[in-house]
């Protein structure tokens, strides 16, 4: 019985904080981001390797908010075209200035995701690692033309 009301009020604490907080995202999808009320179409260009394969340069804004309580920010996304063996290498600027450097493998469905910290808490202190806006670049290498997949 306790370990049923201990999960029951994680639960309901999880979602009740889930409605009060502002989120953190770098988001590589198709469609329009918003950053302080002005949207912002993902970029992205193809540079050719050999007319097989090439690499795909997508730039994505990121936002993280003064207000932010949330620990994580994440890039995810989806390279349905993907070839094997090569990883998704993230890049994120502010202000033309290099801030963070990663890199994170694809799944085998093409999907991929790399977690970042905006927030570290040491002791009760909170130092804001990002704030405020930022440009991502995620460089994937694709099948040029989707026939040549095996």
């Amino acid at each position: 019985m306790n370990k049923f009301i201990l999960f029951s009020s994680i639960f309901v604490l999880t979602i009740l904080l889930s409605f009060s907080m502002d989120s953190v995202y770098a988001h590589p999808h198709s469609g329009q981001l918003m950053i302080n009320s002005h949207t912002h179409e993902p970029q992205t260009e193809i540079i050719s390797f050999n007319g097989m394969i090439g690499l795909e340069k997508s730039t994505v804004f990121f936002h993280a908010p003064e207000s932010n309580i949330l620990p994580w920010a994440f890039v995810e996304g989806n390279i349905p075209n993907h070839v094997e063996g090569y990883p998704v290498i993230i890049q994120i600027f502010r202000n033309n200035d290099v801030v963070h450097f990663a890199q994170t493998d694809v799944e085998v469905d093409g999907d991929y995701e790399y977690k970042f910290r905006v927030l570290n808490s040491d002791n009760g202190v909170t130092t804001k690692i990002f704030d405020g806006d930022y440009t991502v670049i995620i460089f994937k290498v694709v099948y040029l033309n989707q026939n040549n997949t095996i």
